[in-house]
């Protein structure tokens, strides 16, 4: 058990800092502290001592150097059930502290502030913050170390229930957290400066993720997980009603959010197990909705829709109608929440601004290791394509084989899509041949009852051979959008020419595996 006589405080945030510090006025420990939290403390009444006094050196540099000392490092490292460490401390007057109340300058709040510049961001590292929780926490078998607030009340509890004691196994889990929060405060710091150079892949990389939630379970239940936030997120992935978030639930919500967030306003996606199963933009969200629903409504059933604007009463009235297991969009009426709320199974997340919203980093877990890419956000326009077909295409043809072309970059190669000029008919998904992926999408819309004829076709990589051409000029399709790039390419070409079908290239691949 580690019995205080002595506390250092020194907090940035200073949340519940007087309750527990009266508390430990109290019970006659000796406090020591610095700058604000040294105000705050006096002005509440709360006997309180400065740093300075204690070590005999005053706060210099503007309060850059002022717990930097041997007397209070000594005090936090020293071992006092070491003989020698005991002896070293007295020859040089080191008293022992045997609590830390340390929490950092707000360095991530600052640098989030558009108007932030490097010198302000420089000012807002802390650098005697860190040295105290680190010294403190390594000593956690003689000292005890708290930097989250939420650890006030728990530690008042345990000092009452020990008389005054706390127990090293407490002491160590504090020191614990201690860690964690250090290393992320280093890596925003890192993040921050290689952000400042344009750097994307250093040499050395960290992520800081704050946990936001225990998960039921991961893809199955025997899988334990948990969902963890970047602490430079742009934006709160909260749900305002509905069950707890699944795994499976959260993969598919930021899946329907990436494909509406590129689309047009009112732009609406149906996403089941990661694919879209239906996506179409038209002048309202109801429409749009309408819409992409007819793409596949047995798949939509159960789904996760993502709305590229506001839903308001006549699309909630529209989307109750079936179970879905819920909605992301850049905001709900109170009309719209109304409806839902009749339906409180329903997941509603608000993502203001989702264009704003979006992590251009992609990461990719391996067994040994992590990759990281750019996200696939690169658009093209309609003065990037290249016609390579006999047949030219008009305006209108360009405007629905760049809709097909927007679609299929969401869906998991090898990917086909069918579409008119704002709505996907039939989609073809993951499969292994890309002829199968065209057969697929052509068949999932006949089976809902929609014509393929006169579509255009979007496809993700280039056609390795013509069988595709001719699998799809045998539906009846008008015109495909592909990358081009195949050393077959005269070859699908011809297959084109052949079917009077229009063909154009874009010189981009979308790959999603």
């Amino acid at each position: 058990m580690i019995e205080i006589k002595r506390a250092l405080v020194s907090v940035s945030d200073k949340s519940g800092i007087t309750d527990v510090c009266s508390f430990l006025a109290q019970n006659g420990v000796e406090i020591l502290s610095t700058g604000g939290t040294y105000d705050a403390l006096s002005k509440a009444g709360i006997p309180v001592r400065k740093v300075e006094d204690f070590t005999g050196f005053p706060e210099i540099l503007h309060g850059r150097v002022k717990t930097l000392h041997p007397k209070v490092h000594g005090g936090l490292l020293g071992d006092t059930t070491n003989p020698d460490h005991l002896k070293q401390m007295q020859e040089n007057q080191i008293l022992p502290i045997e609590l830390v109340i340390v929490n950092l300058y707000p360095f991530v709040k600052t640098v989030m502030n558009p108007d932030c510049k490097l010198e302000d961001a420089i000012e807002n590292i802390d650098i005697g913050g860190p040295s105290m929780l680190r010294s403190a926490a390594k000593n956690h078998k003689n000292v005890v170390v708290m930097t989250d607030p939420k650890d006030y009340a728990p530690f008042m509890e345990e000092w009452k229930k020990n008389s005054g004691k706390i127990s090293r196994e407490t002491a160590f889990g504090y020191a614990t957290k201690v860690f964690s929060e250090t290393a992320s405060y280093d890596t925003a710091i890192a993040t921050y400066f290689n952000g400042k150079l344009g750097i994307k892949f250093p040499d050395k990389i960290s992520f800081a993720f704050t946990k936001k939630q225990k998960l039921r379970y991961g893809e199955n239940p025997h899988q334990e997980a948990a969902f963890y936030e970047p602490i430079f997120a742009k934006s709160e992935f909260d749900a305002l009603q509905g069950k707890e978030l699944s795994f499976n639930n959260m993969l598919d919500f930021d899946a329907a959010f990436h494909v509406a967030s590129l689309l047009p306003k009112n732009a609406v996606s149906i996403v089941k197990h990661l694919n879209p199963c239906g996506i179409a933009f038209g002048d309202t969200v109801l429409e749009s909705f309408e819409l992409a629903r007819k793409t596949d409504p047995i798949s939509a059933f159960g789904g996760i829709i993502g709305v590229h604007g506001i839903v308001d009463k006549a699309s909630a009235e529209e989307i109750t109608k079936n179970f879905v297991e819920g909605v992301i969009a850049e905001g709900f009426t109170d009309e719209a929440l109304e409806i839902f709320s009749k339906k409180q199974n329903v997941r509603l997340i608000p993502i203001a601004k989702f264009s704003e919203a979006l992590d251009e980093m992609d990461l990719r877990s391996l067994h040994h290791g992590l990759l990281i890419q750019n996200r696939d956000f690169d658009l093209i326009t309609a003065k990037d394509l290249k016609v390579v077909s006999k047949i030219k295409p008009t305006e209108d043809d360009i405007e629905g084989l760049m809709f097909a072309w927007n679609c299929v970059k969401f869906i998991k190669s090898n990917a086909i899509v069918y579409t008119d000029q704002n709505a996907t008919l039939g989609i073809g998904a993951g499969q292994m041949s890309r002829v199968d992926s065209v057969e697929l999408g052509a068949m999932k819309a006949q089976k809902v009852g929609l014509s393929v004829v006169g579509s255009y076709v979007g496809s993700d990589a280039f056609f390795p051979f013509r069988d595709g051409i001719d699998a799809i000029a045998k539906v009846g399709a008008k015109a495909i959008i592909q990358p081009g790039g195949s050393i077959r390419d005269e070859e699908v070409i011809q297959a084109a020419d052949e079917h009077g079908l229009i063909m154009v290239f874009t010189g981009m691949r979308h790959f999603r595996h």
